[in-house]
């Protein structure tokens, strides 16, 4: 009579590495995933009865890397975040980090006078501040109920 050695939680060993392995297959961290190239800077939009002000998050940009269009309607910030060359001499073996041009299109709820419209970059925060157009402000409509 032979006997066998049970492992009754040997097979979960192997079902944790195939779904890492999946998991790693699907991760959009890997380098030949084309979708990796681009990043979605978040934003956050305040409204006032004076002005919409915009703050987005470009950690890592210099100034000169950012383009900023600002319409009456919509604000298009775009950009380029440019990998830093690393080697595995270096010691790294996988980056999280998102590299590659960018384009964040941000619709507004009202029109906004372009011409004024301040920006200021500091420490990775881009802040818009878009004064409204005078008829804009402080507009009421009347509605009436059918």
């Amino acid at each position: 009579m032979t006997l066998l050695r049970q492992r009754p939680f040997g097979e979960f060993g192997t079902l944790q590495r195939e779904m890492n392995r999946l998991f790693d297959t699907l991760s959009p961290f890997r380098d030949d995933d084309i979708d990796f190239k681009s990043f979605m800077p978040a934003a956050e939009v305040t409204e006032t009865d004076d002005a919409i002000d915009l703050k987005v998050e470009l950690p890592g940009l210099k100034p000169e890397d950012v383009d900023i269009q600002v319409a009456e309607d919509s604000v298009v910030i775009s950009g380029e975040r440019k990998s830093e060359n690393q080697t595995e001499e270096n010691g790294l073996t996988r980056s999280e980090f998102h590299y590659g041009s960018f384009r964040r299109v941000v619709p507004l709820s009202t029109r906004v006078d372009n011409s004024e419209a301040i920006a200021d970059y500091n420490d990775g925060i881009l802040k818009l501040h878009l004064p409204k157009v005078a008829e804009e402000r402080n507009k009421v409509v009347k509605i009436s109920l059918v």
